[in-house]
């Protein structure tokens, strides 16, 4: 299984993702982690965003080959990225769609604090949104704040089994 975390940068989704990789002993891959480890200078530019998703399909690719389930967390703001990872999965492959939301004040706040593997900014922030793709797929959205992530999780657990439910019939 394959389980796309979806959204704008400070909406809450890398620590939403992070704690439902842990909850499901999931494998976990993180555009932020690879863009760091990948580049000294980071740019957000076209190339590098492509290098850093070509890299999280591999991922996706290695854990589908050793029969692990994993968690791809990123903004997955264009419809052909979405796509490019739908068409290398295997058909028998189950990909869940979880996008992540906040109010824009929470997410202003959060952008101003120092995180873990993630620099983008108000600027990024503003870049990636303008070039936002509405998601086609069947997706789960989540509203994210500063006190719901027990809940959130209990709705991704909730979605997840549906959707593997749903597979199988």
């Amino acid at each position: 299984m394959v389980i796309i975390i979806t959204g704008l940068p400070g909406s809450g989704k890398s620590y939403f993702a992070e704690r439902l990789a842990q909850n499901l002993q999931a494998e976990y891959a993180s555009s932020d982690s690879i863009r760091k480890t990948k580049f000294l200078n980071r740019t957000y530019s076209a190339k590098e965003k492509e290098m850093v998703y070509e890299e999280m399909l591999n991922r996706m690719l290695l854990s589908i080959s050793h029969g692990k389930d994993i968690i791809l967390d990123g903004t997955f703001y264009l419809d052909r990225l979405r796509q490019m990872f739908v068409r290398h999965a295997l058909p028998d492959c189950t990909i869940i769609f979880i996008e992540v939301t906040a109010d824009e004040s929470l997410i202003q706040e959060r952008l101003k604090k120092a995180r873990t593997d993630s620099e983008a900014d108000e600027k990024i922030y503003h870049l990636i949104k303008s070039q936002w793709e509405p998601l086609n797929e069947p997706h789960l959205t989540l509203h994210s704040t500063n006190e719901n992530m027990n809940e959130m999780l209990e709705l991704a657990h909730q979605y997840i089994q549906l959707s593997n439910d749903k597979r199988r019939d």
